[in-house]
C-alpha cells in the first residue's frame, strides 16, 4: 500500500471524496429547482485536499471551514442527513435550519462551524487551539481558508498569535487560483502563499491539492508537530474549483479561459486521478470502487428524502439560541 496507508483508509478517502461530489452536485440541482434557497458555494474539484486533510485528524480534533464548506464537515465525517436538512432549512438540520449552506457546524465530529465572512474562521481555529493548550489536551485545530483570506487582517492576527504561543493549529490555504472572478496573482505578489509562513517563523508547506494522499501526508506531518507542542504549520494546497464562485449567479463571467477549465477538468479531476491510482498501483478493482460510488449515491438520495420529509422550524424558534443583553 502507498506509504503504508491501510486498505481501509484508502477506501475511506475514495468514499468521502465521492460523498462531497455527489452531495454538492445534488445540492446544486436542488438549488436550480428552487428547493434550496440562498447562497450555495460548491467545492467541486477541491475534494482531495479536503478529505486528505480531514482524515489526518482524530474525530475529536477541531475543524473550522469557510463559506465554501459543505465538503469540510463531510470530509470530517459528519452525517449527510443533518447537513442536507440544513441546506433545506429544516429543523432536523445541524443548526436547526437556521444556518443554511454557509453556516454549517457539527460538534459531534469537531466541526466548529463556518461563516460567510472571509477569513473569519482563522481566529476561531486559533482560539480553539489556544483552549486545547490551556486545558492540557492534545487536540489540534485545522482551519480551511481561501487565498483571499490571506490578505485579511484576521490572517495576520490569527497566525501571528498561533505562532507566538506555539499553538496546535494547522492553517490550510485552499488556493484555487481565483476569488469570485479575480485571479490571486492580481491581489498577492508572492507566487506561493506558503512563503508568508517565514514572516511568522513557522513552516510553510506547498502540496498538490488534487492529490489526496499527498495532502494527507502533509497534514499528518503538521498534526504530529502540533501535538508535540511545536506549534503551527501553514499549508498551501494548490487546487482548483471547476464550477463558478457560487451557484446560479445570474450571469456569465469570462475571467478564465475556457480551455483552462476544460484542461483542468480533463486532467486534474481529483476523483478521476485517485480512481486511476486505486485501480493501478494500489491494486483495487474497479468493481469495488463502483460499489462505493453506488452506495454514496443512494446515501445522498436518502438524505434528500429525509430533508424533504422534515418540518420547517417553528416561528418561535427564531428567538432561541440567541445571546441576550442583560440590563
Amino acid at each position: 500500500m502507498e506509504a503504508n496507508l491501510s486498505r481501509e483508509l484508502l477506501l475511506e478517502m475514495h468514499r468521502r471524496m465521492w460523498r462531497i461530489r455527489v452531495f454538492e452536485d445534488t445540492a446544486d440541482e436542488m438549488h436550480r429547482k428552487g428547493e434550496i434557497h440562498g447562497g450555495l458555494h460548491t467545492s467541486h474539484g477541491q475534494e482531495a485536499e479536503i478529505v486528505g486533510a480531514c482524515l489526518a485528524l482524530r474525530t475529536d480534533d477541531y475543524m473550522v471551514g469557510n463559506h465554501r464548506s459543505h465538503g469540510h464537515p463531510i470530509g470530517k465525517g459528519a452525517k449527510l442527513t443533518g447537513l442536507m436538512a440544513e441546506l433545506f432549512g429544516r429543523e432536523t438540520g445541524v443548526c436547526k435550519g437556521k444556518g443554511g449552506s454557509m453556516h454549517l457546524a457539527d460538534f459531534s465530529v469537531g466541526s466548529l462551524g463556518e461563516t460567510s465572512i472571509v477569513g473569519s474562521g482563522i481566529p476561531v481555529a486559533t482560539g480553539a487551539a489556544y483552549g486545547a493548550k490551556m486545558l492540557g489536551s492534545d487536540r489540534v485545530s485545522l482551519c480551511f481558508f481561501g487565498g483571499g483570506a490571506t490578505n485579511e487582517g484576521a490572517f495576520h492576527e490569527g497566525v501571528n498569535f498561533g505562532a507566538i504561543w506555539q499553538l496546535p493549529v494547522i492553517y490550510l490555504c485552499e488556493n484555487n487560483r481565483y476569488a469570485v472572478t479575480t485571479p490571486i496573482s492580481d491581489t498577492c505578489l508572492v507566487a506561493d502563499i506558503a512563503d508568508r509562513a517565514k514572516a511568522y517563523g513557522i513552516p510553510g508547506v506547498i502540496v498538490d491539492g488534487q492529490d489526496v494522499i499527498a495532502t494527507y501526508q502533509a497534514v499528518t506531518t503538521a498534526v504530529r508537530r502540533a501535538r508535540a507542542g511545536e506549534g503551527p504549520t501553514l499549508i498551501e494546497a494548490k487546487t482548483y474549483r471547476f464550477k463558478e464562485h457560487a451557484a446560479n449567479m445570474g450571469r456569465v463571467f469570462e475571467y478564465r479561459p475556457e480551455d483552462e477549465l476544460e484542461h483542468m477538468r480533463a486532467n486534474f479531476d481529483p476523483l478521476k486521478l485517485f480512481n486511476a491510482r486505486m485501480t493501478g498501483e494500489l491494486g483495487f478493482s474497479q468493481g469495488e470502487l463502483d460499489a462505493i460510488e453506488k452506495e454514496v449515491r443512494q446515501e445522498v438520495e436518502d438524505c434528500v428524502a429525509f430533508a424533504k420529509a422534515s418540518p420547517y422550524p417553528d416561528l418561535a424558534d427564531a428567538f432561541t439560541d440567541l445571546f441576550e443583553a442583560q440590563a
